[in-house]
């Protein structure tokens, strides 16, 4: 039976048929003043002031948060990455006059929470949320058409760096095509440490046993390849000459950064591309410094980077990397287009087969036609994000079902894009069956989120413990080996111990590697704290139903110690020892293993060409960061995925503009 329609729409029909205008109902009014109201964002509570008369909204502040700089809040005072909530989302509600306007791709949690503050706010106003409640119209799509020297698709770290590039070598123009509100992809939220040889840094410290050990069971493995072997005689060679000046400091070369590098990845990789990466890192390092990019003074060995040649920023996570790309490519000024909320479609070519551009689509239905007089630089990604996407792929053997694991990547940012759209056009892929998970995803989200700097940076001073109290791992070791043993612990998880020895800051003081206190990350339960052993443990117990005791965990400490002051680790053959571990305050992490980095992708040349299925060039269109396979291999060392994303950027915008 169909509805009947109302008395009171009937009549309002009936005057509009009869061209009366008809007054839209009044809203409820409001008791003028200023209201504060706080929700839970992405990271903490967002609290916001909202100014009301009795019919209007005057004002809205954001007045206290903790979201992340770059994606929920601004990176820059300019605000040159583009729209973030924190900066945005009060004015487009004043201006609206609606709490119903469209969220900041990439940080939807930070959006929803403003948007919920401000309704909140106008409760306590009085106000009815229904007539807050009307979207603003928007205007009828249009296709566009753009023109560039060089179109970018991404702007994540490599995207940017490639851009930056590009500039330098010539281009007049570049376009940057990025599906989030803001520029900076995964890299915002990575470890920030990057690998080099570093004479300078590493002539200050002490090559000890059991790293010289380390080097020489590598050098005694039988090469599988004229490549392996031409690199094994090198190192050979370098490490008799370090000898015979009779150093004592942390040896490193070219030649091993390559070699470790190639045998970290079970040598899986493309040798020359491995050679490219580690050959022009500490070009790579000396172009970002150069940019102003901050780096603390010293060598540290970076979780899962398998020697000591990591450098870390002084900045918050990636934040540094991005902010340094964006006020270099602020001197080019209009010169630089970025198509924010924008999703790349295709890839397009020309009669010829060269490719001239792409197609895009942005979040109001706006489509861009993009030509690229020079050509295209894919740079969106891998798909570490896209669970469907990486079991799929998942056919290696090292992992169970990944569908369903976390990721410690941005969901919006890693979810293969390009790689689809370059197989659509008849580009090969390599290695996709190779699929990196990462130790250090919180147990909230899986992020790489809300832990103590040396959870990353010093791993020499510090500890992996289970459920049980008991250590189960290699610590310096491979990422891979990491996870495998922790995702057979007891629950799947494990905790970091660290000490108050070694370099330590006091807990009222010390910021966590992505910008929160200490004493805040032990309120959210991200980190626990006890300043004895015993405290500790039943902190842990009571948290998550662990089985330790005080002096399980003081007899686990003592056979570390040993292992410090004997310089050898024989039961897990762990090589990094500087720091005993002997007071407290005791600091204990949890941490589960997540989806972190695909090592497959798109195949590419030593100039970052992206070659079809019979190995040939595919004119016009190069690659470069995660969305390229071949470099990394069957397990990626930590710290080189930055090097990857500046090495092969700048390498990517070297040669499309030639």
């Amino acid at each position: 039976m169909k509805k009947l329609l109302s008395l009171a729409l009937c009549a309002a029909l009936l005057l509009a048929v009869c061209g009366v205008s008809v007054a839209e109902p009044a809203k409820t009014a409001m008791t003028p003043g200023t209201y504060t109201a706080s929700t839970q964002g992405q990271n903490d509570f967002v609290t916001v002031e909202v100014t009301v008369t009795e019919d209007a909204i005057t004002d809205v502040k954001v007045v206290s948060h903790q979201e992340t700089p770059g994606i929920g809040a601004p990176l820059t005072e300019e605000g040159l990455e583009g729209a973030t909530p924190v900066a945005v989302l009060p004015q487009m509600i004043v201006d609206a006059q609606s709490c119903e306007v469209d969220s900041i791709s990439g940080a939807t949690l930070t959006s929803l929470a403003i948007k919920n503050a401000v309704k909140d706010a106008l409760t306590q106003a009085g106000a009815n949320l229904d007539d807050w409640s009307t979207a603003p119209e928007k205007p009828a799509p249009e296709a566009k058409e753009l023109t560039a020297d060089v179109v970018i698709l991404g702007a994540g770290g490599s995207g940017l760096a490639s851009a930056i590039s590009a500039l330098e070598n010539g281009a007049e123009n570049v376009i940057l095509v990025e599906k989030c509100g803001a520029v900076g992809g995964d890299t915002l939220v990575c470890g920030a440490i990057y690998n080099t040889p570093d004479e300078a840094l590493q002539s200050v410290e002490t090559l000890s046993a059991a790293k010289r050990a380390a080097i020489e069971a590598v050098l005694a493995k039988e090469p599988a390849s004229d490549e392996q072997a031409k690199l094994i005689e090198t190192v050979k060679g370098e490490l008799a000459a370090y000898d015979e000046a009779g150093r004592t400091d942390i040896f490193d070369s070219e030649a091993w950064f390559a070699l470790q590098t190639w045998d970290g990845g079970d040598y899986v990789a493309n040798p020359a591309l491995v050679e490219v990466l580690t050959g022009k890192a500490k070009a790579g390092y000396d172009w970002i410094v150069d940019m102003g990019l901050e780096f603390y003074p010293v060598i540290g060995q970076g979780a899962g980077s398998l020697w000591e040649r990591t450098h870390t920023t002084t900045s918050t996570m990636g934040t540094g990397f991005i902010r340094t790309y964006l006020k270099k490519l602020a001197e080019y000024g209009d010169k630089v287009t970025v198509l924010y909320n924008t999703t790349a479609k295709a890839i397009t070519k020309d009669e010829n087969g060269t490719v001239v551009g792409a197609e895009a689509e942005d979040r109001d239905g706006n489509t861009y036609t993009l030509h690229a007089n020079k050509g295209v630089v894919l740079a969106t990604g891998g798909f570490s994000a896209n669970g469907k996407m990486a079991q799929e792929y998942n056919t290696s053997g090292k992992w169970d079902d990944l569908s369903k694991v976390k990721t410690t990547n941005r969901y919006a940012c890693s979810q293969g894009d390009g790689i689809k759209m370059a197989t659509e056009i008849g580009a090969s892929l390599t290695d996709m069956d190779q699929i990196q998970l990462l130790y250090l995803g919180n147990l909230v989200n899986g992020q790489l989120t809300k832990y103590p700097k040396r959870v990353v940076s010093g791993t020499d001073q510090e500890i992996f413990i289970n459920k049980e109290g008991n250590r189960f791992v290699q610590e310096d070791g491979r990422r891979d080996q990491i996870c495998l043993a922790s995702l057979k612990q007891t629950d799947g998880y494990f905790f970091f111990l660290e000490s108050g020895d070694g370099s330590f800051e006091d807990l009222d003081t010390a910021i966590s590697a992505d910008g929160f206190s200490l004493r805040f990350l032990e309120e959210q339960g991200y980190i626990y704290v006890g300043e004895t052993l015993d405290e500790l443990a039943q902190k842990l117990n009571d948290a998550y139903g662990c089985t330790m005791t005080g002096e399980g965990l003081q007899a686990t400490v003592d056979a570390f110690n040993t292992c410090v002051k004997n310089g050898a680790d024989p039961e897990f053959g762990r090589t990094l020892f500087t720091t005993e571990l002997t007071k407290g305050p005791w600091v204990a992490t949890p941490r589960q293993a997540c989806l972190h980095h695909t090592m497959g992708g798109v195949t590419i040349d030593t100039e970052a060409h992206v070659l079809d299925n019979d190995g040939n060039v595919i004119p016009g269109l190069v690659a470069c960061g995660e969305v390229t396979g071949g470099i990394h291999g069957g397990n990626r060392l930590g710290g080189n995925a930055v090097v990857d994303t500046v090495v092969f950027g700048k390498l990517a915008g070297e040669t499309i503009t030639k």
